[in-house]
């Protein structure tokens, strides 16, 4: 018997990449799944619902069970309606993950409105607008399990995707704040930031795509999975990498230093002791970018 045996699951952007690879893994470990996907391209243009229904058509081949849903989850009607169907198709849902999200690359001084909104409205919007019924259903029934899905571009920055790494850290956020609004219902939700191959990654420049492609998508599915079985009835609010055969736990933000003042402080008297006393949890990407910081004189 599955992991999932007798599970319903909602996949969001299950048609293509960590998707696709995450609604096969749910269905073979025994979950009825729900594929959602758009289907549009990777900037978010030209929907189909294509993708979707190839996705269903390679489970059920397979002996599995699943339906296919083209809803924009960047709605909050299209959110309720994928959790409908599940409800109608299925009778329950136990797990939701949530994979869609589309890329308007640009740098902050040349970003559009539209290309903010666009990003911020499938990624961070998108989350909400499915978790928002799910977790409605979830606390009736005491139990589910909820997997988000941010990057490293959100835990670290990304100099030419401000709305991308925007909406990615708003997810831990919204992780977060899930995990501790529903632990009294039994309810537990989780983050992945994943590396790997799939068609956003191929719009990467040089090293840091050879980083990404090095990884196929499958690799995310099963670590998935387990965090939507009931192994994993214990965790919850985590952020968890995954890179291949490496999977890390990151740890929650905390103060590295504190100064106490014996006064108010003055912004002079905070210049005479900041570098000694408080210094700077140095951007980690600076280094893997070979970004020198601070500026060197001309």
């Amino acid at each position: 018997m599955g992991l999932l045996e007798r599970k319903v699951a909602v996949v969001t952007g299950g048609g293509t990449g960590i998707g696709r690879a995450v609604a096969l893994g749910l269905a073979a470990a025994g979950a009825k799944v729900v594929v959602n996907d758009y289907g549009v391209s990777v900037d978010g243009r030209d929907p189909s619902s294509e993708p979707a229904n190839q996705v269903v058509a390679e489970i059920r081949a397979r002996g599995g069970s699943a339906v296919a849903s083209a809803e924009s989850i960047a709605t909050m009607a299209g959110g309720r309606a994928v959790v409908d169907l599940a409800l109608r198709e299925f009778g329950d849902l136990h797990v939701l993950v949530c994979c869609a999200g589309i890329l308007r690359e640009r740098m902050i001084f040349n970003m559009t409105e539209e290309e903010w909104d666009a990003v911020i409205a499938v990624h961070l919007k998108g989350h909400f607008a499915v978790m928002r019924p799910a977790t409605a259903h979830m606390r009736e029934k005491k139990a589910g399990s909820i997997v988000t899905f941010t990057s490293t571009a959100g835990l670290e920055g990304s100099p030419g995707q401000p709305n991308y790494s925007a909406a990615k850290e708003g997810i831990v956020g919204l992780t977060r704040s899930t995990a501790l609004a529903m632990a009294k219902y039994g309810v537990r939700c989780n983050a992945i930031a994943p590396t790997a191959d799939t068609r956003m990654t191929q719009r990467l420049p040089g090293e840091r795509r050879a980083q990404s492609t090095a990884t196929p998508p499958d690799a995310i599915a099963p670590v998935v999975t387990f965090l939507a079985s009931d192994r994993a009835a214990h965790i919850t609010g985590q952020v968890i990498a995954v890179r291949g055969t490496d999977v890390s736990v990151y740890s929650h933000p905390a103060p590295l230093r504190t100064l106490t003042g014996a006064e108010p402080w003055t912004a002079e008297a905070l210049a005479d002791v900041w570098d000694r006393a408080l210094g700077q949890d140095r951007l980690r990407r600076f280094d893997a970018m070979k970004i020198p910081w601070p500026p060197q004189p001309a």
